[in-house]
């Protein structure tokens, strides 16, 4: 019995000896995690340092700089394998080429650049100066280089010559605006190389200015645009029974306000008369521009449609009237049909109008115009007087519905652009359709339409 007891005890005395050992081995195990966590953090940072290393050399060496080190490699190559001179011979002299271009890029970069652009708003078809400054301001002289300006899609390059200690190179360059659109200019780059072009050294100054190209515009008369000509608002052939302009006297009918009594007439007639009055209101103007690029013979047709749009509107906003300038939004293929967007252009001044129809492109993908009338009438419904910019192309059964989109009480004028075209007017049922050949005929047409 005592030895059967001795011998659960020892077993049992056993256990926490056994359980230390699992103990020992759990951090043997953590203590491996560690380590192979550490060398892969080690393993990263030497992947990412490489990875800039090589993004240096790469953006440093160009082309015609790996061709040499190519050819360095394969005369050693040969000659080590063949024992080729020829091989050593070629390896030494590109190896040499390659040697004499680095000196070029030894050095820091200690230019201070500036360009102040002559001003931000062009109007399509000008030229814009600016003004380029490059200082060093090392206590070294600075090697010749090269100053790369991206402007829009183009780039221009212009040399920057030795320059000793503080001094300064100055220069005015032209940057052509003949369409219209927003340019980007910048970021800046200046590059340091070898005059072989082996070796090439960038450094780039962040930052980036706007250029906004404004369309065309033509002067309107405001007297011509349908604008109202007094402080209360512009007399329609609405009649209703309270209002400013007075308009004639009918019998009294029940209901009437006794306030619009008119007691003369009632005293000579012996009936009750009361007064009738024209509606007066406040002339809200609608611009609406077609972006649909089937509606346009070319690019100019647009471009016009463009410069007519932003005419009527920048003339409206300068006399202080009520304008609404709209187009469609884009709408993606498998959303036409069950996507409408409208795009309102902000009017709060000629200037922010403009702005936006900068960028303003033509396309596909878009709301058909009367889809745009539609929503211009929800969005603006007091409208007096609407103008449809669009192009020749369009069906005259889709401007007939377009403007049968609005009230009868709203004026439309359709204004069709074609470029070289004779300026007509016509008048239709529903509508007034004004074709221009050229943006000055705009204020002609609209004199005659008296509108």
């Amino acid at each position: 019995m005592t030895d059967r007891t001795g011998t659960r005890s020892h077993r049992a005395s056993g256990t926490p000896a056994s359980g230390a050992t699992v103990t020992r081995y759990d951090s043997e195990r953590r203590g491996l995690a560690a380590g192979v966590e550490r060398g892969r953090s080690a393993l990263d940072r030497l992947a990412d340092r490489a990875r800039r290393v090589w993004h240096a050399v790469d953006g440093t060496v160009s082309p015609a700089g790996w061709l040499l080190l190519g050819t360095a490699l394969a005369g050693v190559g040969a000659a080590l394998a063949w024992h080729w001179s020829e091989g050593a011979i070629v390896a030494a002299g590109a190896a040499m080429l390659l040697l004499v271009c680095v000196p070029f890029l030894l050095g820091t970069h200690t230019y201070e650049v500036e360009l102040d652009l002559e001003r931000d708003r062009v109007v399509a078809g000008t030229d814009l100066s600016a003004t380029l400054e490059i200082a060093n301001r090392g206590r070294r002289s600075s090697l010749p280089a090269v100053l790369d300006i991206p402007v829009g899609d183009g780039l221009v390059e212009t040399q920057v010559p030795f320059l000793r200690p503080h001094a300064t190179h100055r220069e005015t360059l032209t940057i052509g605006a003949s369409r219209r659109g927003v340019i980007s200019v910048g970021p800046m780059t200046i590059g340091r190389g070898d005059p072989l072009g082996v070796l090439r050294r960038d450094h780039t100054w962040p930052g980036e200015q706007t250029i906004y190209v404004h369309p065309v515009t033509t002067s309107i008369p405001s007297t011509s645009a349908g604008l109202i000509r007094d402080l209360e608002g512009q007399v329609t052939r609405t009649i209703v029974d309270s209002d400013l302009s007075f308009h004639a006297i009918r019998e009294y009918l029940p209901g009437d306000s006794r306030r619009h009594v008119n007691w003369k007439s009632t005293a000579r007639t012996g009936r009750l008369m009361v007064r009738q009055y024209e509606e007066t209101r406040r002339s809200r103007v609608a611009v609406v521009l077609d972006l649909a690029a089937g509606a346009y013979a070319s690019d100019d047709d647009f471009e016009m449609a463009v410069s007519v749009a932003a005419s009527l509107g920048s003339q409206a906003v300068r006399d202080g009237r009520e304008v609404v300038v709209s187009t469609s939004g884009e709408i993606a293929d498998q959303d036409r049909g069950r996507l409408h967007a409208l795009t309102t252009l902000p009017t709060t001044s000629s200037r922010a109008l403009l702005d936006s129809m900068c960028a303003l492109e033509s396309g596909s993908h878009v709301m058909p115009l009367d889809q745009v009338a539609t929503m211009t009438l929800q969005a603006a419904p007091e409208l007096s007087l609407v103008f449809l910019a669009t192009g020749t192309k369009h069906p005259w059964a889709d401007l007939r519905r377009a403007a049968l989109s609005f009230p009868a009480d709203v004026q439309v004028v359709v204004v069709r652009c074609e470029t070289g075209a004779e300026p007509s007017l016509r008048t239709a049922r529903d509508m007034r359709i004004a074709t221009v050949g050229m943006l000055h005929d705009l204020g002609h047409l609209l004199l005659r339409a008296s509108v």
